[in-house]
């Protein structure tokens, strides 16, 4: 199971969304869920209606133990984490998940988007 987890500003579009899931999974991953902070979930979720895919939000204190690739000090700050897309993918698939790459962001710089995928088959 791959998982694409958001990170995102207020201001992100629907197009912010799509561009950082287009950068981060290109053409050849196919993503089965999508994941940000619970808070966040509403804003995700007409990308995820779009894309037939389920939406799992995912509260604050699970994001803080998550092993990111990428360190932001202003995610730190904000959310205890270094990059919230990162985290949430991992924490979407609980303690058995690998990230794919650092996340990516949309050219408009509004939203990251980060693949993690399970090791269990």
């Amino acid at each position: 199971m791959i998982v694409a987890g958001f990170g995102f500003r207020q201001s992100a579009s629907l197009a912010s969304l799509e561009s950082a899931l287009e950068k981060a999974a290109g053409t050849t991953i196919a993503v089965d869920a999508l994941a940000t902070l619970d808070r966040k979930a509403d804003q995700l979720a007409p990308l995820a209606q779009k894309l037939a895919l389920p939406l799992i939000p995912i509260p604050a204190d699970r994001l803080i133990d998550q092993p990111t690739l990428t360190q932001s000090s202003a995610s730190l700050a904000a959310h205890g984490t270094g990059s919230v897309a990162e985290a949430a993918a991992l924490a979407a698939l609980a303690s058995n998940a690998r990230l794919l790459a650092p996340r990516s962001l949309s050219p408009d710089r509004l939203a990251s988007c980060a693949l993690a995928e399970s090791l269990l088959p």
